[in-house]
């Protein structure tokens, strides 16, 4: 376990707010504040993936690729990197090998306990890559909740054909659903310093 006593150093937590010092931007600057409320499924998923994909966009805008790497707490690998490839890698598990049933490999190698995280170093070129492949993944996401008539359509991984996957009886809102709680989760790591 990590300690931390009263006379380290320790960053001091970044913010653009002027409002609210416990929030990192103001109200009337959060471009991801709605008017109006969504209605219906396929509207309230789409607004849940775009204010959650936004909300890490803000987070990363302007930093460095070292920034970006830069692990919130040592020893844990947490970085901002790490979240955007993370996040690639969920809506490609997702979209691609759970709910079209696709034999997508995965994006940053072998699943491991780290996969997504362990190499996300401050190189301008695996930042690159990592947002990139996050936008392919969304897009492959947006794709699906569009062209899918149906958000209760039950996963190409439960069809019969699909046996080795059959641990999984996703339908598309729920596996969509998965997407955004990763991102639910995750919302409170934001900027720590820079």
């Amino acid at each position: 376990m990590l300690l931390v006593t009263a006379d380290q150093d320790l960053p001091s937590r970044w913010t653009a707010a002027t409002v609210d010092d416990d929030m990192w931007v103001d109200p009337d600057d959060d471009p991801r504040e709605v008017t109006t409320n969504p209605v219906g499924e396929r509207e309230t998923l789409i607004h849940y993936l775009d204010a959650y994909r936004l909300m890490l966009r803000m987070m990363c805008d302007g930093l460095t690729a070292e920034q970006l790497a830069r692990r919130s707490v040592p020893p844990s690998t947490l970085s901002l990197l790490g979240l955007v490839r993370h996040l690639a890698e969920v809506e490609r598990g997702w979209t691609r090998r759970v709910m079209r049933g696709e034999e997508a490999l995965r994006l940053w190698g072998e699943p491991g306990r780290d996969a997504d995280f362990g190499r996300a170093v401050g190189d301008p070129d695996v930042v690159d890559r990592a947002f990139a492949a996050w936008q392919i993944e969304m897009d492959a996401t947006d794709a699906l909740v569009t062209a899918t008539e149906d958000l209760g359509t039950i996963s190409a991984s439960t069809l019969p054909d699909r046996s080795r996957c059959a641990r999984s009886s996703s339908t598309s809102s729920r596996s969509t659903r998965a997407t955004v709680g990763t991102r639910t989760y995750f919302a409170g790591h934001g900027r720590v310093g820079q």
